[in-house]
């Protein structure tokens, strides 16, 4: 696609953009979004100001050019005469004349919140805060199509790009097998030194020679061997879940497993991997999600966090012309990989504000519903009064691991959404192995991510649906 063209009609208007998180993600949006003709981002939004700051300054910004606002006469002011607007809380600017909120906090109820305020001013939002998608995506985006305006994933960042390159294959006939990612960090093999590497953790890998590319050995038992080898390793993330959960909610592609077959593979061997058993792969039907934890050596190219398709090769005579042309078919030649090596996350998101502000188009779904929910199960007993917190960089909660399962309405005995859980009391002990559900947790009073979503369970599941 040639995006000048698509955006030639738009003619010069800038669109304004305010930014909500200052990390990684947000300092790399901002950067880029500040060499851009078409893009301005005159607010950003963080609960520690001096991030914001120093987030403007990396970018190029002069510091005299950026403005700490603690009231909102004060960014009215301070946005009037050109300045850069730095708040901590999106109340202040919610009336200033912006047409997009990029929402990066990756915090569920500070996301949900500024979210909310975004659609009620009349922005479209693009939601990179996956935690806040996968408990109150679909609320969200009806609300915001409601106004008129988009609610989309960003583009950059894995589910867009799945949902994009599974609604390509659609549009082509393609019959897709399944669709999912590779994990965050790569499996690295040195064959010198026997070890395998993973985010920056180094283990022995002495046998992995020998599993490298075995004759005979059925992609099932190479996966289970294969994962108890490197089994110091971790091989499924929350994260990966999460994501995974926002394109379920988008094309109704489902997993094929609640925490996936995460096969431990080479690029070349997905399609062998994640097909279908009677194409001589591991899943028990089409049309499943999945990740893949990317096994490479040192000296090949790396995944980058990228995603794929692995899709029928119905015209035989054509997937035998491509497979000499390198794509990844499977042994049988049944089905091929058709897939992105990369996630350029905040410097490719700018693509999905200017196509939301100027064309009302989404880069992700345009009408997401439940399909899947992210859940949380208990890894070890957590006594009443455990206080769920998240942290860390992938935004994990201790003692519980995810799951995806149906979408199911928020009610007593029923799993509760993995980041509604979050930060949260339980009220009663969760043994080992137990969903945590709904009547577990001490929800608190004035929620914005509660009350979002029960009005999303009785949008999508009827009035009954309300707790």
């Amino acid at each position: 696609m040639n995006f000048e063209l698509l955006l030639e009609s738009a003619g010069n208007r800038r669109v304004r953009a305010a930014l909500t998180g200052a990390g990684d993600f947000g300092s790399s949006f901002l950067f880029q979004a500040l060499r851009m003709s078409r893009l301005d981002v005159p607010v950003v939004i963080n609960r520690t100001p001096s991030r914001a700051v120093n987030a403007y300054v990396a970018a190029g910004v002069s510091p005299e050019d950026v403005v700490v606002c603690e009231s909102a006469q004060a960014a009215l002011g301070a946005f009037e005469s050109g300045k850069r607007v730095v708040v901590a809380d999106s109340d202040l600017v919610k009336d200033l004349p912006l047409d997009v909120l990029v929402e990066g906090t990756g915090h569920p109820e500070t996301g949900a919140l500024h979210a909310m305020r975004a659609v009620e001013s009349g922005w479209h939002v693009v939601m990179v805060s996956k935690e806040v998608d996968s408990v109150v995506g679909p609320e969200l985006a009806a609300r915001a199509a409601a106004s008129g305006r988009v609610y989309t994933p960003a583009e950059g960042d894995q589910p867009s790009l799945l949902i994009g390159l599974i609604s390509w294959a659609r549009v082509l006939g393609l019959k897709i097998l399944s669709a999912g990612k590779s994990s965050e960090y790569d499996f690295v093999y040195d064959s010198v030194r026997r070890t395998v590497t993973s985010n920056e953790k180094i283990i022995s890998a002495a046998g992995l020679a020998d599993l490298w590319d075995p004759p005979g050995v059925h992609p099932e038992d190479l996966c289970r061997q294969r994962g108890r080898l490197l089994s110091d390793l971790p091989q499924r993330a929350v994260p990966d879940l999460c994501e995974m959960e926002v394109v379920a909610n988008a094309t109704g592609l489902k997993p094929d497993t609640p925490s996936f077959h995460a096969p431990i593979a080479r690029i070349v061997e997905v399609p062998d991997f994640l097909c279908p058993a009677e194409m001589g792969g591991v899943l028990h039907g089409t049309g499943r999600l999945d990740i893949f934890n990317c096994l490479r050596r040192t000296d090949e190219a790396s995944m980058g966090g990228g995603v794929f398709i692995v899709v029928a090769c119905e015209d035989q005579a054509t997937w035998h012309m491509l497979m000499k042309k390198g794509h990844p078919c499977n042994r049988n030649t049944r089905c091929a990989m058709l897939y992105h090596p990369a996630h350029l996350l905040g410097v490719e998101a700018p693509i999905s504000v200017l196509l939301a502000a100027y064309l009302g188009m989404p880069t992700g779904a345009g009408r997401p519903r439940p399909v899947c929910d992210l859940v949380g199960r208990a890894t070890r007993d957590l006594p009443a009064g455990f206080v769920l917190e998240m942290g860390g960089h992938h935004h994990t909660i201790e003692g519980v691991e995810g799951r995806l399962v149906d979408a199911i309405p928020m009610q007593p005995g029923n799993p509760a959404p993995f980041y509604l859980i979050a930060n949260r009391r339980l009220l009663r002990p969760v043994p080992a192995g137990a969903i945590i559900t709904t009547e577990a947790i001490d929800l608190g009073p004035g929620s914005v991510l509660v009350n979002l979503r029960k009005a999303q369970d009785e949008r999508f599941f009827g009035s009954s649906a309300s707790m």
